[in-house]
């Protein structure tokens, strides 16, 4: 199985509003389950504790094998999300490991 876990900074400057498109993002993102086939479990969330060095949002996803990822990264759904993430974030890191 294949975790892929990513992190967001968002690039507004207010905390309030990055607060919010986090929440909208988790929530966009917990809702590719069961759409993406490939996909086997996501959690998503906004930063809960506002810690120097906090990023803004993640999330942590599960697939059978590589191309279960590959599957997720091209499907529509996930690039309709993507691109939300997309318009609002600064900075993305990921880790993809083997569990």
């Amino acid at each position: 199985m294949i975790r892929h876990v990513a992190a967001f900074a968002l690039a507004d400057s207010d905390p309030a509003v990055r607060t919010e498109q986090a929440a909208e993002a988790a929530r966009r993102l917990e809702a590719l389950v069961g759409v993406v086939p490939s996909l086997r479990s996501m959690s998503a969330g906004a930063n809960a504790l506002d810690l120097p060095g906090n990023w803004d949002l993640v999330l942590v996803a599960d697939f059978d094998d590589a191309a279960g990822l590959d599957a997720y990264q091209v499907h529509p759904a996930h690039e309709e999300v993507a691109a939300f993430i997309g318009g609002i974030r600064s900075d993305r890191v990921a880790v993809d490991f083997e569990v």
